[in-house]
Formats: C-alpha cells, structure tokens, sequence
C-alpha cells in the first residue's frame, strides 16, 4: 500500500510507528497487571519550584528584575515582568503548571482575547539552547519551535514570541507536550512546563524580522532561565 505515498509521506509515517511500537510495547507491562501509567500518573517532580516561579519570576542576564506581577487572564493566573534595559522594555509572561493535573490548553487563545489584538504575520521561530549551561556533563543541545507574529492594538505594535517551555525544549504546539509526558510517564516520570509569552514593542506596524535576533536571544535565555530553576525531570 505504501507506493500511494510519496517518500516524504513515508519517513512520517515511519516515525508514528514507531512511536506506537514504543508506547505500545512500554504499556504491555502496564495491561498485565492492571496499573495504567496514565489513570494514576506520578506527580511532577518540580512542582514547588515550578511555583516559585510563578510567585517571584526570573533573572534574565542583561536585564533589569522589577517586582514582578500577577494578572488574571483565561481563569489562570499569569505573571508579568518588565525587563529592562538601556535601550528597551520587553513584556514576559509566564504561565507555569500549578497542579500534578495542569495540561497545557488554550493559553495562547486567552492571551490573544485579553489583550484584544489583531494579529499577522504568523511564522515559526526556531531556536537552540546549550544543555552544558544547565548540566555541565551534557554536551548537546535542545532545540525549541516558537510561534513568532505581530501583533497591534490601538496604543503599541509588538513582535511576539510563545512556546510551551519543557525540558527537553519546547513547541507552541500543545500536542507536542502531551505526546511527550505519555511517553514520560511509561517510565514513571512526568513533563514539566511553562507556557512563556515575550512581547517586543516594535515602531507601528513594522516588520517583526526586524526583532528576530532580539527575540532569540530573548527566547535562549528565558529557556534557560526555566531550565535551571524548574525544568527537570
């Protein structure tokens, strides 16, 4: 049947066989005994740091730290922090998992009714973060798949940056999380994560390229900000 795909077709659905072949052969233990990994899963090991966060924000080299804030958005509480510095203020918000339960949803949907916006210009962001600057012994690198768009409401124009923080790297794309901690918890471990949001005021209606080396860098410390403080298995 496979000469209805064409080769590209065909590494893809390599690859979901094998994912199934993975999932399936790590549960048949499970099955057996009557203990399914996710009726019952484990708890999120850095929960309470994940909470830290939540309640007192990051420390982004280069950038000035203010009090940072909560607001409600979407039925969650979010914190904001302005980061400062010489020749700029940039908007960070995080949302991060409070609940062994916590599953990312609809954040980016509620961010996007709070503050009212029009948007455009969608495209993907992808960047990658040395695993040595969070674990010496590790020499690779994580790779994360941000959403990158403008944004626009009556008063400021932004370059937005937002991916799900985990790990080992991060995507905008909720699936990609929950497919992550299925397989997490085959080994009785659980996928933290942060929902991370960076807004980068740009001259009105600007081409957001303009922000992308910004946006970068940005994104690579705040990965590794979450890293080190709360992203572990």
């Amino acid at each position: 049947m496979f000469h209805f795909f064409k080769p590209h077709q065909l590494s893809k659905i390599a690859v979901l066989l094998f994912l199934l072949i993975l999932v399936t052969a790590g549960a048949i233990p499970s099955y057996l005994t009557g203990h399914l990994p996710w009726m019952k899963p484990p708890q999120v090991a850095t929960l309470k740091q994940l909470r830290i966060v939540r309640r007192e924000g990051l420390t982004i080299p280069g950038w000035e730290r203010p009090i940072p804030r909560n607001i409600p958005i979407g039925g969650h509480k979010w914190l904001v922090q302005e980061l400062k510095n010489d020749s700029t203020t940039v908007l960070l918000l995080l949302l991060t998992q409070n609940d062994h339960k916590d599953q990312p949803q609809v954040e980016w949907t509620d961010l996007n009714g709070f503050h009212k916006w029009k948007t455009d210009s969608y495209r993907t962001l992808n960047f990658t973060v040395d695993l040595t600057k969070v674990i010496p012994e590790k020499s690779e690198k994580i790779s994360v798949s941000a959403q990158f768009f403008r944004s626009w409401d009556q008063k400021q124009t932004f370059a937005v940056l937002q991916w799900y923080a985990q790990p080992n790297g991060g995507s905008a794309t909720p699936s990609i999380w929950f497919w992550e901690d299925r397989k997490a918890q085959l080994f009785n471990r659980r996928v933290p994560w942060v929902a991370v949001s960076i807004l980068i005021p740009i001259e009105p209606f600007a081409d957001i390229e303009k922000a992308r080396p910004l946006a970068t860098t940005l994104g690579q410390n705040v990965q590794l900000a979450l890293m080190k403080e709360a992203l572990r298995f």
